[in-house]
């Protein structure tokens, strides 16, 4: 097992200033609608498919707010993508490789859910592990982030395919992609609703879509 934990710009290893003790942590207002608390209540298990960067960005205003977040299982994310999402890389632990053994990797993530505000796990796990990591989380009231199918989640955000702009007519470069974000799941979260966003916007980060501006047309008399 490997692991990286957030350093500051000295390269030190940094510890956690603040701390968010309210049963809701923030996320940011263009995802808060996908929340049925309005951010990522402790103690749920919100699981997240199809962009890495849709995860990064759900963790991004808990850790710049004082939380601490841990990855598990996703050896190519990258710290600068992590922070043009604004995600504090200072509170951000990686565990890139926490080996083969379930067990092993059932017993990381339990460490992390004692300790850690936020844990994603990308690890495929049986389902009697997913629900009992999810019961570790309810206990130490943390947020567990799923990244992929996760059975019994409290809520599954998803985003579909996009569409990319910024291109021309064989020139320039990809800018920005429109992506639709689907949210389902149980209690609370039952009442399926979607959302669309910008990830990445026009120099990175996540944004609002804009408004489709239609040409007036005058009408004679």
């Amino acid at each position: 097992m490997s692991v990286a934990l957030g350093v500051d710009a000295t390269g030190g290893l940094t510890i956690p200033a603040t701390e968010i003790t309210g049963r809701v942590l923030p996320v940011r207002g263009e995802l808060a609608d996908l929340l049925p608390w309005g951010g990522l209540r402790r103690g749920s298990t919100v699981s997240v498919r199809g962009s890495t960067s849709l995860l990064l960005a759900l963790l991004s205003t808990a850790t710049a707010e004082g939380c601490w977040a841990a990855v598990v299982g996703l050896p190519n994310l990258g710290v600068l993508a992590a922070a043009e999402l604004g995600v504090a890389v200072g509170r951000l632990a990686l565990v890139p490789k926490p080996g083969s053994d379930p067990a092993v990797v059932e017993r990381t993530v339990a460490a992390l859910l004692d300790g850690i505000d936020l844990v994603s796990v990308a690890v495929p796990v049986a389902p009697h592990t997913a629900r009992r990591l999810s019961a570790r989380a309810r206990q130490r009231k943390a947020v567990l982030v799923p990244f992929g199918t996760w059975p019994g989640a409290d809520v599954e955000l998803r985003v579909g395919e996009g569409r990319w702009t910024g291109l021309g007519t064989g020139h320039g470069v990809l800018a920005e992609r429109e992506v639709t974000v689907h949210a389902g799941g149980r209690g609370a979260a039952s009442r399926p609703v979607r959302t669309d966003l910008l990830l990445p916007a026009s120099g990175g980060g996540i944004g609002p879509t804009r408004p489709v501006t239609r040409p007036v047309v005058a009408v004679a008399g």
